[in-house]
């Protein structure tokens, strides 16, 4: 059997089954999963009420909206995440 060497030899000091810190991904996801369903809804509305040809068009400000909505998503998962591997781990 023919071993591999790594691509990169690792040249920090970090243990190499480092893991992430927790408590901030907890308190970030924690800050930003109802900010960004907040801004989320104020595009959405703003889209909604403003006119046909205005400055900020509807295409761009839908586009913030749905932008706004996937990193709503995403925080929302990843503190499902902290929230189950800090039940586990701690």
């Amino acid at each position: 059997m023919r071993t591999t060497t790594p691509r990169r030899w690792r040249s920090g000091t970090e243990p190499a089954t480092a893991r992430s810190d927790l408590k901030l991904r907890y308190l970030l996801s924690l800050v930003f999963t109802p900010l960004f369903a907040l801004a989320t809804v104020g595009f959405a509305v703003w889209a909604a009420a403003s006119p046909a040809y205005g400055a900020p068009s509807r295409g761009t400000l839908t586009g913030f909206a749905v932008a706004c909505g996937l990193l709503t998503l995403f925080a929302a998962v990843d503190l499902m995440v902290v929230i189950r591997r800090r039940r586990t781990e701690l």
